[in-house]
């Protein structure tokens, strides 16, 4: 099993509070990854604009930076900000870490005009190359994501010694929303693209747990024809493309997720309002239905935060918090560690058939039922 922290506030706070606590419950990694998402960025040494993208990734060497300048210079970006860790290179396990990337672009002048749509589909496209160059050349260079107001970290090694080599405990980062993860290499070898959160425009997940119908959901999802869907070195990163698939490219709410990872028996299907279009929704989608035990955990780029779990819940996982500042994490003792002065009384451990939702104003969980009826009126 994996251990999975997730801190939203309304206040920037240190990611390096999310890392310390998730040192209790650091019998459930083993130190073979960790991996970051922060939203809602704040430097300590630049004012970030929000709109512009940011590149997260690392460079293995010169030369692999100097192929990253080129193909982001080539694309039309121009560097506004380029963040320096504060690193402690013996406190890092690999030795092949020229630089961790992390840099504010402007996006080009020939997007200006572009639809929102097609600037996001070329800012895949540009991580995509960034991407394949690295593979191309002995795995070189590492793209995690380029996308506005995010920044991927992942490295090798414990949550809170890797968050002590990068200089994260300075302050000089702060976000409005971390996911953090603590890898149990169960699988595959250890590889930075294996490592949660994962991430596809703007949408991210982590999972606990193991998806034995891993196989069946890549090939539907390479089947799709969408570059994005590529990959694939975990079995959970299905869980990100899934709600890509189901909020960018079905255009449905939030809430659907779950019908279509976890589908509605028919003996339920047949007493639901909106049975018919879930039973129509399911057989579409079948491909798509997970075989748990997983607890995920996402972020959309509006900040909602969400927590689902799989029918078997052997994978557990906790909310709790206040207004303006609310926790998710394996154990409660992760809720504990990062919100000590919330009324424990409140907190929730979902059902099979919940979705828990943090919307971005942070004022109250949302608790929605596969049982109640989905915001959609051409399914009504």
């Amino acid at each position: 099993m994996c251990r999975l922290a997730l801190k939203t506030a309304s206040k920037p706070f240190s990611p390096f509070s999310v890392l310390t606590a998730m040192e209790a419950m650091q019998e459930g990694y083993d130190g073979s990854g960790l991996g970051l998402l922060l939203r809602g960025l704040q430097f300590a040494d630049y004012k970030y604009d929000a709109k512009d993208p940011i590149l997260s990734g690392i460079a293995h060497s010169e030369a692999a930076l100097a192929r990253l300048d080129q193909i982001m210079d080539k694309a039309g970006f121009t560097l506004k900000y380029d963040h320096e860790f504060d690193v402690k290179k013996e406190m890092i396990e690999a030795k092949d870490r020229f630089k961790y990337v992390l840099r504010i672009y402007k996006m080009p002048t020939a997007w200006t005009k572009l639809a929102a749509a097609e600037k996001e589909h070329r800012l895949m496209l540009t991580r995509l190359a960034l991407r394949q160059d690295g593979e191309a050349h002995d795995d070189d260079l590492t793209a995690f994501s380029l996308w506005p107001d995010v920044a991927m970290i992942k490295e090798v090694g414990w949550p809170l010694g890797v968050g002590e080599a990068l200089g994260l405990d300075s302050g000089r980062i702060k976000a409005r929303v971390c996911m953090a993860q603590g890898r149990q290499n169960t699988n595959y070898g250890i590889n930075l693209y294996a490592c949660h959160p994962f991430f596809i425009q703007g949408i991210a997940t982590m999972t606990n747990g193991e998806n034995t119908a891993f196989v069946p959901i890549k090939d539907w999802l390479t089947g799709r024809g969408f570059p994005g869907y590529i990959g694939y070195q975990s079995d959970s990163e299905v869980f990100a493309h899934i709600l890509h698939y189901v909020t960018k490219q079905l255009k449905l709410p939030l809430e659907t997720y779950k019908h279509v990872i976890t589908p509605l028996k028919n003996e339920e299907l047949a007493n639901h309002p909106q049975g018919d279009f879930l039973r129509g929704l399911r057989d579409a989608c079948r491909r798509l239905i997970i075989d748990g035990p997983n607890a995920v955990i996402g972020t959309l780029p509006d900040e909602t935060c969400l927590l689902v779990m799989d029918a078997k819940k052997m994978r557990p996982a906790t909310v709790g918090g206040k207004p303006g500042e609310w926790a998710i994490a394996s154990e409660m003792c992760g809720v504990d560690a990062m919100i000590p002065d919330r009324d424990r009384s409140l907190d929730f451990q979902p059902m099979r058939e919940h979705t828990v939702i943090i919307p971005p104003a942070r004022q109250e969980l949302q608790i929605w039922s596969q049982f109640n009826r989905l915001p959609i009126p051409q399914a009504a």
